[in-house]
């Protein structure tokens, strides 16, 4: 695929908070709600908003589809 093209494909999308991409990799790393806001000294119920966050900008339904989407756009590595 043109370089031009992956560039167009993602072309008005959000970027990640650095908090939001660190979410990010604890949930690809299989972390539970608890254990990311324990990890990242925040409560549990500030880990979700930032999930909810991260789905929006990256357009997945759910967490696995959040992981695998910010897999093919270069966002994170597994």
């Amino acid at each position: 695929m043109e370089l031009a093209t992956k560039l167009a494909e993602h072309l008005g999308e959000d970027t990640l908070t650095a908090r939001e991409l660190e979410v990010l990799i604890l949930v690809a790393a299989g972390k539970r709600n608890s254990d990311i806001g324990e990890r990242l000294y925040i409560a549990e119920e500030t880990v979700k908003p930032h999930l909810r966050h991260i789905r929006g900008k990256v357009g997945a339904k759910d967490r696995t589809e959040a992981i695998a989407i910010a897999v093919r756009r270069g966002i994170i590595r597994l």
